[in-house]
């Protein structure tokens, strides 16, 4: 017996040792991965600057997915401002010949490349070249590469150009075949978060509002890819509703792409362009790798702090999304750093929670009392996203932009007859009135409804009293415009939720000269993190639960599943839009 305890003990020290091996070997692994990613890039003479596959585009640095699941992932993460600048400099950088867009797929969201393709568009003010190649081409990367001098595409390749569309899911019946049981609190006629659940198709005021969002988007998009091909605009809407670019020479024909050619045709064109002979290498530099070749310039002085705030707004304390201990954090640190001179609010949300939402509200408010505060939209600014932006000096707002939404909601879940159907049923023993005015078998109480209902009529009141004061217009006004309902950027201009339209680039052009600075530099915020605090992070149990399944199933469907199986997302006032529009 002594000798089997024995040779248990020595398997289970051996197996501990190598466990502890194998994490030390990880480690070094890291250390050296580090060390090789962080070597300075040198921009050779006749470079051409690359847009391609391992290029993704984020608005914030806690959008950035380097962890211990996808660590092997070659893709790039840079900053959309780091992007826009990169180009800007590449203009009168005399190593950099042109730009080659090279992506099938390209990874940014609509305000991003509606950003990038005007950056481009001022660097062909130079006389420099802009090209762009394509294999199975998605819209989005289309709706890029059509801002190129010349297109060209695989003689076995397609341009999915199909316009804009959306699906709405409804579980109403779903819901009552299986006896679950949803209570439905809202104000607004168009905050059709909730209509899912009350409905089995789209009501005629969604319809109206999804109808005008997407045709004031496509027409922005549509007209731009239009002009930069020198297209006629009727003749290309006939190829768009045709799907003419799913035939590459059909594609040709309709002057989608000027040529049908092989890469490596095409790599040997810009070498021609370049006149390189033919041994001589092509080369061809990133847009993360020339960001890194001169990312260590001097950076001392004053500065313009970017804030983003990115992702749903949640309370407690997080990294990836907009979680508002950690955001009331970030803004105490820049109202307090006297190098920060003025700042701007980079905000890319379709809401959240109301009380995570008016926290961060109310420091943004005190900030604005120290230096300047000026707001910049990306892809939404909707509900809490829209909410958050009232302390503003002034706001900027792409085109694009889902913007407004200003509606409050909440839906509260039960399964009284599901259980019933199951032989569960449930008694109730309380000290007062209500407190078991919620029960996840019995669903709420009539003065647990009534109680809500005051809750979500107050909080929208709310909403709309700091609206009102930004905007300096009456609550009839705002009302008019409410209700949960979504704009695009232009309308939102139109309508006097923004003041401006512009980008990143231009909210930070005014807050410096609104802070008196003639020279700054701009630093963004939050950090991003580390490599190593990137890994561990993912080594909460939890953590590492949801990103096997976000792994199996995809980001859209896990986005869904935590909707519908996150409790904290069902227990509170909720400030949210409902849905995202992506160009694919």
């Amino acid at each position: 017996m002594r000798s089997f305890f024995k040779n248990v003990l020595a398997n289970i020290v051996a197996i501990v040792l190598l466990c502890a091996l194998f994490f030390v070997f990880f480690i070094m692994m890291l250390v050296f991965s580090s060390m090789g990613n962080d070597k300075s890039v040198v921009v050779k003479n006749n470079s051409v600057l690359t847009i391609n596959l391992k290029t993704n585009i984020i608005d914030s640095p806690t959008e950035e997915e380097m962890g211990l699941f996808n660590i092997s992932e070659k893709q790039k993460s840079v900053l959309l401002y780091d992007v826009l600048e990169a180009i800007k400099k590449a203009k009168t950088d005399d190593h950099i010949k042109g730009i080659s867009i090279e992506a099938d797929d390209f990874h940014a969201g609509m305000t991003q490349i509606d950003d990038i393709r005007n950056a481009i568009e001022d660097f062909k003010k130079s006389g420099k070249f802009v090209y762009a190649y394509g294999n199975a081409v998605s819209q989005a990367s289309y709706y890029l590469g059509s801002v190129a001098d010349q297109y060209y595409l695989n003689p076995s390749g397609m341009i999915e150009l199909k316009g804009l569309a959306t699906e709405v899911a409804f579980f109403k019946d779903f819901a009552d075949k299986y006896g679950i049981g949803i209570e439905v609190i809202r104000h607004g006629k168009f905050k059709s978060a909730v209509e899912p659940f009350l409905r089995n198709d789209i009501s005629p005021e969604n319809k109206e509002q999804l109808s005008t969002l997407l045709n004031d988007i496509w027409k922005n998009t549509s007209t731009k890819m239009a002009v930069s091909r020198k297209i006629d605009t009727a003749q290309f809407k006939m190829v768009v509703d045709s799907l003419y670019g799913m035939i590459p020479e059909l594609g040709l024909k309709y002057k989608l792409a000027d040529k049908l050619i092989q890469k490596t045709e095409y790599d040997q064109m810009l070498k021609t362009k370049l006149s390189l002979k033919e041994k001589e290498k092509l080369n061809k530099v990133s847009l993360a790798g020339y960001i890194k070749s001169y990312a260590d310039e001097d950076k001392s002085g004053e500065k313009v702090a970017v804030l983003y705030a990115s992702g749903g707004i949640n309370n407690g304390d997080g990294y990836n999304e907009i979680y508002s201990e950690k955001y009331i954090k970030y803004i105490k640190d820049l109202q307090n750093d006297d190098k920060v001179k003025a700042v701007v609010f980079r905000i890319n949300s379709p809401g959240g929670s109301a009380n995570a939402s008016d926290e961060i509200l109310f420091e943004l408010q005190q900030l604005k009392k120290k230096k300047p505060l000026v707001v910049s939209f990306g892809d939404y600014a909707a509900s809490g996203g829209y909410y958050i932006a009232m302390a503003a000096d002034k706001i900027y707002s792409e085109p694009n932009t889902l913007t407004g939404s200003i509606g409050v909601f909440g839906v509260i879940p039960y399964y009284k007859d599901l259980a019933n159907k199951n032989g569960i049923r449930s008694d109730i023993v309380a000290t007062n009135a209500n407190s078991q005015y919620y029960s996840a078998l019995n669903g709420v109480t009539p003065y647990g409804v009534n109680l809500i209902t005051r809750s979500v009529e107050g909080t929208y009141k709310r909403f709309v009293h700091f609206v009102t004061q930004n905007r300096k217009q009456t609550f009839e006004q705002i009302d008019s415009v409410g209700g949960g309902r979504v704009w695009s950027g232009v309308r939102a201009k139109q309508i006097g939720l923004v003041d401006e339209l512009g980008t990143l680039n231009d909210a930070v052009k005014f807050a410096a000269q609104k802070a008196g600075l003639k020279s700054y530099h701009v630093s963004s915020y939050p950090k991003r993190m580390t490599q190593f605090e990137q890994i561990f992070k993912d080594l909460n149990e939890d953590d590492i639960s949801a990103r096997i399944i976000k792994n199996k199933i995809g980001k859209a469907n896990y986005d869904i599943l935590q909707q519908i199986t996150d409790q904290k997302l069902q227990s509170e006032v909720k400030m949210e839009m409902p849905y995202q529009i992506k160009i694919n």
